[in-house]
């Protein structure tokens, strides 16, 4: 079978050295992926995410100026990738003039998440602020399967125009994220990597970590890297692309030469943890240092409470130095975090 020996290494195994960075963790991490949710208000209510009966935490939400500050704080510290989350972040009024006060800090990188149902109109604006690049939710190929899974009847088709507007906006690579759930979707891992060839786009599968709110999740409906790899060798023979070491998908191309790209992301049958170069903040300022961490340190209550930047710095090294080795899903004991995705930050 054409290029069935595609290796199935995990990214942490590859060989280019993440960047330097003066933020480290306890086990010699370097620290220069920040992902900050600006709201966790959501307008979908996807079924391996959302139950929506959870309050969000809007009345508590950082205000502008308070992200401005912090940023500028993680990128003095070595944050050099910079990622904006929810919930849905262009629910929230202000991010274009938020991305422009930013965006000449000096970031690598600096991408947007979204489920792309209000991007259509606001992709161009977004480009001109400073943002660089998009990440687009979308769980399906399908129509009626998306409305199924997001519980949005009518998105299918503004999720598309989201995609063209970006692509047209110059926001590349834009990446698909498709979240694969065993007896919702896993049928249609081959339409995606023809959906990635016909739209010149990267197509990220990722296994379904047990973070929703519906308490869905078992380790039988994850569809794992190996499954998804042979399926996509029978129809569309790969090879395998480079990546950085701290990197979270395996990455290829198609062996023909096409355009577009498929990335697979397997927290769960092939962890990454090893090489994890990420923290977070949630909407309501805590300092999260992995999505399965038990514990959060408050940044707002001590912003609020007076403290300089200096101050904020320390706390940030003192969370970053408490940084956990890896998760533990799937062993014995396994606590989930007492907050879901919606709520952390995608």
């Amino acid at each position: 079978m054409p290029g069935a020996s595609l290796s199935m290494t995990p990214p942490e195994s590859a060989a280019a050295p993440a960047a330097d960075s003066g933020l480290r963790d306890g086990f010699g991490r370097a620290i220069v992926d920040l992902r900050i949710s600006v709201t966790d208000r959501c307008n979908y209510r996807c079924v391996y995410c959302r139950s929506g009966e959870s309050a969000s935490a809007a009345a508590g939400e950082l205000s502008w100026p308070e992200w401005r500050r912090l940023t500028a704080i993680f990128h003095a510290l070595g944050i050099r990738k910079l990622r904006l989350t929810g919930g849905e972040p262009l629910l929230r009024p202000g991010l274009e003039d938020f991305i422009a006060s930013i965006a000449g800090l000096g970031w690598d990188d600096l991408a947007l998440t979204t489920n792309g149902d209000k991007l259509a109109g606001r992709a161009e604006g977004l480009r001109r602020a400073g943002l660089r690049r998009v990440t687009i939710s979308l769980d399906s190929v399908e129509p009626e399967k998306f409305a199924r899974i997001t519980r949005v009847p009518a998105g299918f088709a503004r999720v598309q125009n989201g995609i063209a507007a970006a692509q047209a906006a110059g926001l590349r690579p834009v990446k698909i994220n498709a979240v694969l759930l065993r007896g919702y979707n896993d049928d249609e891992i081959e339409a995606f990597a023809d959906f990635a060839r016909r739209h010149a786009v990267v197509v990220r599968f990722i296994e379904f970590m047990p973070l929703e709110e519906g308490r869905l999740w078992t380790p039988e409906i994850v569809v794992p890297l190996r499954e998804i790899l042979a399926r996509l060798e029978r129809r569309h023979p790969l090879r395998e692309l480079s990546h950085g070491t701290s990197e979270t998908a395996c990455r290829y191309g198609f062996a023909d030469g096409a355009a577009g790209e498929i990335g697979i992301i397997a927290p769960v049958s092939r962890p990454f943890c090893g090489h994890c170069s990420r923290i977070r903040m949630t909407a309501d300022g805590q300092l999260r240092t992995c999505l399965f961490s038990l514990r959060e340190w408050d940044l707002r209550a001590r912003m609020r409470a007076g403290a300089s930047d200096s101050e904020l710095r320390d706390e940030i090294l003192r969370a970053v130095a408490h940084k956990e080795e890896r998760h533990h899903i799937g062993e014995p004991g396994f606590q989930r975090p007492a907050r879901t995705m919606v709520h952390i930050g995608g």
